[in-house]
């Protein structure tokens, strides 16, 4: 039976998604390690401060896991936060466990401790780069409701391996943000078709931005975290090459505004997609050997 990703929450993910019994959490709440600046601003805090970190096996190899809990101030980075999961990190180097898996679920730095949270997403940042220099993958996972945006958006890209639901959704900057700031003409974020076909997991998997789309079931995020154990992608000059190359690409293929199509339709037609306007209905099965047919004809 299928058991939906979105749906659970940090801690039924990581009982799910891992080999069973096997998490071993630091840091846990009973520590009651929480954010110093939201006592302060008398703002409940959560005695986890909205991650929870731990070692794990997953089919047997040992992993790091770092699991957001986004029904806390929406998985938001502040300073401890952001200090779990450096300090997870940190310990990679020196344990060198298989991987490490990082369950994204975040709308970014927290308002509340904005400047903290800056310095804890850039920490979180380099920390990741030294692991991957150091030949351990880093491999996101991306399904909860509230997306991977801001500086976990950024964070998510540094890493080796992106996994992607349909209805997962990654990001710079959010829909809410995006038109507070330009107008609900350039972006309105109460449109949810538009919101998923821009920010959506189909998108970010036809623009070579995620490696492996799944449908939203835990099972599924685990058979693809498994498959990408071996997935390490070393920083090398040749790898920021082809990561400039893919992103002039979409620059130059980027199409004029249409009446007929938005810019994501569009842009999928560019790409050489068939039937761009089919893809917001069909599963993940259906994009697949979309995929596969459109890398035949080309």
């Amino acid at each position: 039976m299928s058991l939906s990703y979105a749906e659970c929450t940090a801690r039924e993910r990581l009982a799910l998604l891992l080999d069973a019994g096997s998490f071993h959490e630091w840091l846990p709440p009973s520590e009651r390690l929480t954010s110093p600046h939201l006592a302060q601003l008398g703002v409940p805090c959560a005695f986890d401060d909205g991650v929870a970190i731990g070692r794990a096996t997953l089919a047997g190899r040992t992993v790091f896991v770092a699991a957001q809990e986004g029904a806390f101030m929406g998985g938001g980075v502040g300073e401890v936060h952001g200090a779990k999961l450096v300090g997870l990190l940190q310990r990679a180097l020196r344990d060198r466990p298989t991987a490490v898996l990082l369950l994204a679920e975040s709308g970014g730095v927290r308002l509340h401790e904005a400047n903290a949270g800056l310095i804890a997403v850039s920490e979180v940042m380099r920390s990741v780069l030294d692991v991957r220099a150091a030949g351990i993958p880093v491999i996101t996972l991306i399904g909860g409701a509230n997306g991977c945006f801001g500086g976990m958006g950024i964070v998510a890209r540094c890493t080796d391996y992106i996994v992607m639901s349909d209805s997962g959704r990654l990001a710079m900057s959010g829909p809410e943000v995006i038109e507070a700031s330009f107008g609900v003409e350039e972006f309105d974020s109460r449109d949810r078709a538009l919101v998923w076909r821009t920010t959506g997991g189909k998108h970010r998997w036809l623009t070579g931005d995620c490696d492996e789309l799944v449908e939203d079931d835990v099972q599924a995020f685990r058979e693809a975290a498994i498959c990408a154990l071996s997935a390490a992608k070393p920083v090398t000059s040749a790898l920021l090459e082809t990561e400039h190359a893919l992103l002039s690409a979409r620059l130059r293929d980027m199409p004029p505004p249409s009446d007929d199509l938005d810019d994501a339709m569009a842009l999928w037609q560019r790409l050489g997609v068939a039937d761009a306007q089919r893809i917001p209905d069909i599963d993940v099965a259906a994009m697949h050997a979309l995929r596969v047919a459109t890398e035949a004809q080309k």
